[in-house]
């Protein structure tokens, strides 16, 4: 068992527990999203002790040399003293300069850096609002092509951070946001090479800035595009997908609904079973797979039995806090 010290609190640390699930069960407010290693909302910095490897696996060589850790992914023996980062240390301020609504409930939001940030088109970024609280976000945008930062927001009723985001978050406005964050994004090397991209409801966002990428860069393998939505109306950006690929021949796009029929949608009972139905053999395919958790999970499964290499299937599953039920 170990200590972990966070300010004025002495913790002990129970078996099998990280030093996030430490703090929360001694009704600590940390900083926290998807519990998964993957959003680095719950990222903290270690003063002294000594820090598991797989704590610091996921972050960037400058973070880990100054001690900063994911704490749901710190499971140790060792007493530490931890503190939160300094927000000026992680996280710097853009500001909302437009804002769109693209369908009842989600809306498109570009963000302006003081210095441009560099990024690969589909990666995510962490927004924090003046409260503290924090939210990951897929960037649409094409740094080579865009002055701002791209992202589709869905409002949900019982999510904090979306309902502000869409209808309290007004232009002029700053925000802090960290990153870029993520490997889900377009490999200029892999011009020729097939490429299968898989989202469903706001996991269109980076799907679309690969596209994008991909289309900067003249890929000339097919691409296949699936947007999986529950009713027509959330295919948001259905318009103008097929106005970005009308002349390109080798770029498909296939809208999906799930949850009725109409002449020109194609229907599915489960996200992505179209896509594997219509390309049953995957065989040196490159993979992009974003949104409900339970999808992309699936849809991983379903394409490595299909021959995909694991090496060549990438995703960005919208992990969500435990008490919200739906992608944010």
């Amino acid at each position: 068992m170990a200590v972990i010290t966070y300010g004025e609190h002495l913790l002990q640390s129970e078996a099998g527990e990280s030093v996030l699930d430490t703090l929360l069960r001694n009704n600590i407010d940390a900083p926290y999203s998807c519990k998964a290693g993957v959003c680095q909302t719950c990222i903290m910095q270690c003063v002294s002790g000594q820090l598991p490897e797989t704590a610091q696996q996921e972050l960037k060589p400058n973070l880990r040399e100054q001690g900063y850790f994911l704490s749901c992914q710190c499971f140790t023996d060792s007493d530490l003293q931890i503190r939160l980062p300094e927000s000026e240390q992680l996280f710097v301020t853009a500001k909302l300069i437009e804002k769109q609504r693209l369908s009842p409930t989600v809306y498109r939001l570009h963000l302006q850096t003081a210095t441009p940030l560099f990024y690969h088109a589909g990666q995510f970024i962490n927004v924090k609002r003046n409260d503290g609280l924090i939210r990951s976000y897929s960037l649409a945008s094409l740094p080579s092509e865009d002055n701002s930062l791209e992202l589709h927001v869905k409002r949900m009723d019982n999510g904090a951070m979306s309902h502000w985001m869409t209808e309290d978050f007004q232009i002029g406005e700053n925000i802090e946001i960290d990153g870029p964050i993520g490997n889900c994004f377009y490999a200029s090397t892999s011009h020729d090479q097939p490429m299968l991209l898989v989202g469903s409801g706001t996991g269109l966002a980076p799907l679309i800035g690969i596209l994008r990428d991909a289309l900067h860069n003249n890929h000339s393998g097919p691409v296949y595009l699936y947007h999986v939505s529950f009713k027509e109306d959330e295919l948001y950006l259905d318009k103008e997908i097929k106005a970005l690929i009308e002349n390109t021949p080798n770029v498909h796009y296939k809208p999906i609904i799930t949850q009725h029929m109409t002449e020109d949608y194609v229907v599915s009972g489960r996200a992505g079973e179209t896509a594997l139905v219509e390309h049953p053999k995957l065989n040196g395919w490159k993979i992009f797979i974003c949104g409900a958790p339970a999808m992309v999970k699936f849809m991983q499964q379903r394409a490595y039995l299909a021959g995909a290499s694991m090496n060549d299937i990438y995703s960005d599953p919208f992990e969500t806090r435990e008490l919200r039920k739906e992608p944010r």
